[in-house]
């Protein structure tokens, strides 16, 4: 599967920690939140607990029962998670929804609180900005996003704002109109990038975290190479530099990034892939490490991730190798947050793949321990609610 589809088996994971505990202060055991797609035998979203020091994942059940919550996003202080509702209707209207849900203490169960529409059809990204106050959700069928605010007690308002891109690209298949496939607030909260596969562009929002609005910046974009299809993106934690993974023609793209304007220097443009991109090829995520020093990105069709590591006073990537995700079709990865394990997940094989990674060249070791999830797509770690 080459791209964000209503109604279609998908996996995710991004990594968060709630509270952003220093090293010293990391709990023994976390939790793990799995966002799937429910075709087939998956019933929503999935919990499981996680050893930072055997690297064991284990006591895999579903925590919630919810359609197509292909990506979930963690609050950076309350025990709460909110996810997307891939659906083709919602509310009897068309489009997808958003979702909020509350921890249960103890068992990290998921409790709905409400579900608002998420302002277009096909929601496939979802995050919570800095402040706890927003919900920021990328709509990739209608290619458009939204801000939802929450509100005290956990549940999502109506939409505030919500942007509709416009145009086109070169690819007669896939950039016939605009696909958001991803939105991102940089650290201060202030700016908000959205990726958009059909555009071509990286979209640069100012966000009012106090209002819950979206406004477009000056300048309002930064461009990819025509037919690159731009996908999912992350800041390096000094951020000074910013990443793009490119769907379809299987690139990473490194800038510079100037946090007073809220603008991208495109550096480097690079393969993901070690041969030449087939057409079965396709990226699907990237992820900085969180010491700054490697960057990941998964490739579906070659079923691998790419681990570059990172010129400090540049921000340009070289490529250190390769590992196979021992899978099939590796939808999304995350490292856990100390950065000495990372989760593979892989969509068609339901399985979710540990690799311990090395602390000097960022290259992935299999663990051997593996668990089943279906149609896996997100992981999200937190610490456990007591």
């Amino acid at each position: 599967m080459n791209h964000c589809m209503i109604m279609v088996v998908t996996a995710l994971i991004a990594v968060t920690l709630t509270d952003s505990p220093t090293a010293a202060e990391q709990p023994a055991k976390l939790w793990v939140y799995f966002g799937t797609y429910t075709r087939g035998d998956s019933k929503g979203i999935y919990r499981g607990t996680f050893d930072l020091e055997s690297g064991r994942l284990e006591n895999v059940e579903v925590a919630g029962q919810t359609a197509n919550p292909s990506y979930v996003a963690l609050h950076p202080s309350k025990p709460l998670l909110y996810a997307v509702g891939e659906l083709g209707n919602f509310a009897g209207k068309k489009g997808g929804a958003v979702s909020a849900f509350s921890m249960e203490p103890g068992t990290g169960k998921l409790t709905l609180l409400n579900q608002q529409s998420s302002g277009g059809s096909g929601p496939c990204y979802v995050t919570v900005d800095p402040t706890g106050r927003n919900v920021l959700a990328a709509n990739y069928g209608s290619g458009s996003v939204a801000c939802l605010p929450i509100q005290g007690d956990g549940r999502l308002g109506e939409a505030t704002s919500t942007i509709q891109h416009e145009g086109s690209s070169v690819n007669p298949k896939r950039q016939q109109g605009p696909h958001a496939h991803s939105i991102n607030l940089d650290a201060s909260g202030r700016f908000a990038v959205a990726a958009d596969l059909g555009l071509d562009k990286l979209l640069i929002y100012r966000l009012d975290a106090e209002h819950g609005t979206l406004t477009p910046n000056d300048p309002p974009f930064a461009a990819v190479a025509p037919g690159a299809g731009p996908r999912h993106f992350d800041f390096h934690p000094n951020g000074r530099y910013a990443y793009v993974v490119n769907e379809i023609n299987c690139t990473v793209t490194a800038f510079r990034y100037d946090a007073q304007r809220g603008t991208l220097e495109e550096v480097q443009t690079l393969p993901t892939l070690p041969r030449e991109v087939l057409s079965s090829d396709s990226t699907a995520h990237i992820q900085v490490h969180p010491s700054g020093k490697f960057v990941y990105s998964s490739n579906r069709g070659h079923n691998s991730i790419t681990v570059f590591t990172v010129d400090g006073s540049t921000g340009k990537l070289h490529v250190a190798g390769h590992a196979s995700t021992r899978g099939k079709i590796p939808r999304n990865f995350g490292t856990d947050p100390t950065g000495k394990y990372l989760l593979a997940a892989n969509q068609d094989t339901d399985n979710v793949v540990v690799f311990r990674i090395a602390p000097d060249s960022g290259r992935l070791e299999p663990t051997g321990q593996e668990v089943r999830v279906p149609a896996p797509v997100c992981v999200k770690f937190v610490r456990p609610v007591q």
